[in-house]
């Protein structure tokens, strides 16, 4: 039996395309077609071997989508809130996926790399302490960061409110010791609230821009402004 025999048109397309709305706004339109059949109810069944138009052109069943998105400031890593802009709300309508959800959450202040999926294992994994999984950031600070700085944060820090951080190792790219400024590049392997800002600050350091530059391998096309994204392949993300 076909792993999609029984499910609806509505359901098949909000897995492979659209949200509920649009697909029920497409039906109301009489442009989505099974086998030949134009589709006149949201109850319509489909197969996975049934042949599914738009406007005449076939659809393919992916269940599982995959973004890079080079999140800019302001912007919300969460799939919606009433008052202010999410990530979200920067796909174009026919990307936004049931279940899709940013993995891992930047800072509304924080840039640059932010996946988005609707596949819950692969956020998981990505997510799940036990994996290790490397990220990759830069950042601007006000303080003049340095060896002590580097040594301090490789022996595994104990926050003011108990919490225990992994050990972190990070590289001075600039010091600015005349304005007490540094751009810093740090990799961390898990992702506690605030974490970096909370470690600069707890060495008297404040966090001024934060950028993620990779998660794992991935990283952003060099010309991938921000705000935009790209749709990568499941064979990119292994």
């Amino acid at each position: 039996m076909s792993s999609l025999c029984g499910l609806s048109i509505v359901n098949y397309l909000t897995i492979c395309y659209y949200n509920h709305k649009k697909v029920h706004q497409l039906i109301k339109k009489r442009i989505i077609v099974v086998n030949g059949r134009t589709v006149r109810t949201p109850k319509e069944k489909v197969a996975e071997t049934d042949e599914v138009t738009i406007n005449g052109g076939k659809t393919a069943y992916q269940k599982c989508h995959y973004f890079l998105m080079n999140k800019p400031k302001g912007v919300l890593s969460t799939t919606e809130n009433r008052s202010q802009r999410t990530v979200i709300s920067l796909l174009d309508p026919q990307d936004r996926y049931q279940g899709i959800v940013p993995v891992g959450r930047l800072d509304k202040d924080t840039t640059d790399l932010l996946l988005l999926t609707n596949d819950g294992q692969l956020n998981h994994e990505l997510l799940a302490p036990n994996k290790h999984v490397a990220k990759i950031y830069h950042a601007k600070i006000a303080g003049v960061a340095d060896s002590n700085t580097v040594k301090t944060f490789a022996t595994g820090m104990t926050l003011g409110d108990g919490t225990k951080l992994k050990t972190v190792t990070f590289n001075v790219l600039k010091q600015d010791v005349e304005n007490g400024s540094s751009e810093i590049e740090i990799e961390i392997s898990e992702g506690k609230y605030h974490q970096i800002k909370r470690m600069f600050s707890a060495v008297g350091m404040e966090v001024v821009e934060l950028e993620r530059v990779s998660m794992g391998k991935l990283r952003l096309p060099d010309d991938l402004k921000r705000g935009e994204y790209v749709e990568i392949d499941v064979d990119e993300i292994k």
